[in-house]
């Protein structure tokens, strides 16, 4: 018989109202039972304030599935482990690369299980390219993700903060399929970052990368792009060309469309987490934010108009 665990949501914002919430009430391996928010509630669950009013009221819930701004998520996630709770990570799984391998030691030293999802390598695109490109050898790839940041993050200043990623909070997303896919690693080169002059985060930013084989790895990131816009990777191979659209939806190999199964990302990422959960693993692949922070490390900076939020 499938276990099934208490989970509590934290952070009630967009995603976990679009995506989480609706993805946990299909999965019979959880039950919700209790939600932290600052300034939301979910109806039918008991909600608090923060996680540690929550965790002092709910001893008996198994497992927490943060979805705050990246900027919080050390802190309510060491707090979660520390009381021996398995915790869920949106992504990307924190600010910097060194809090999450931290996190990830302290789950180890807890017995408890940490889950860094990237959600994107969920998309019915993802595995079937995988496996094409398994047995051959990659030439070059680039990869174009642009999108409007005032339709997908309207008014929220934590992006543009630092620890907030700025473009490659979606950009990351392509980094987690880009780096699931490939069969090689990938090294950063080089990057041009584009910071508006009034925040501390890019809106664009150009990656350079290698991968371990010589092929070159080039990403697009844009947040100015509109009202068209754009999520995909492109890979030519010695043996054909495989290119990934809508940001993982669709898929062709040499022009002619594969057939694919329903989008499930977040279904498929609470599925993951309960298999997690019920054999108290880890999954923490930090490859995604270690290329994002190296391009803070080695990025050009340009600056540009104000963003004007």
């Amino acid at each position: 018989m499938t276990s099934v665990f208490k989970l509590a949501v934290v952070g009630i914002g967009k995603i976990a109202r679009d995506q989480h919430l609706p993805a946990i009430a299909a999965q019979p391996g959880f039950e919700l039972v209790a939600c932290a928010s600052r300034n939301a509630s979910v109806d039918g669950v008991r909600n608090y304030p923060d996680l540690d009013a929550l965790l002092a009221a709910e001893p008996d819930i198994d497992a927490v599935s943060l979805c705050a701004p990246p900027q919080v998520r050390y802190a309510q996630a060491l707090a979660a482990l520390d009381a021996g709770k398995h915790v869920m990570l949106e992504k990307p799984p924190g600010a910097s690369v060194s809090e999450v391998l931290a996190l990830r030691d302290i789950a180890r030293l807890r017995g408890c299980t940490l889950f860094a999802s990237w959600h994107s390598r969920a998309a019915s695109a993802v595995e079937p390219a995988r496996e094409w490109l398994a047995s051959r050898r990659v030439r070059a790839v680039e990869v174009r993700w642009k999108e409007d940041v005032r339709r997908w993050h309207p008014g929220q200043q934590w992006i543009w903060e630092p620890g907030g990623l700025g473009v490659f909070d979606p950009g990351i997303n392509a980094l987690s399929i880009v780096t699931r896919i490939l069969p090689r690693e990938i090294a950063l080169r080089a990057a041009t970052l584009t910071i508006p002059t009034d925040t501390a985060t890019p809106i664009a930013a150009v990656l350079d990368c290698l991968d371990t084989g010589g092929a070159p790895v080039r990403a697009f990131f844009d947040w100015r792009h509109g009202p068209v816009e754009e999520w995909a990777i492109d890979v030519e191979t010695d043996n054909g060309r495989l290119e990934i659209r809508e940001g993982g939806k669709r898929l062709s190999i040499d022009g002619r469309a594969v057939e694919l199964g329903a989008e499930r990302e977040y279904p498929a990422l609470y599925e993951r987490f309960h298999a997690l959960v019920a054999k108290k693993e880890e999954d923490v692949d930090v490859r995604p934010l270690q290329i994002v922070a190296d391009a803070f490390l080695l990025g050009k900076h340009e600056p540009t108009e104000a963003f004007g939020r």
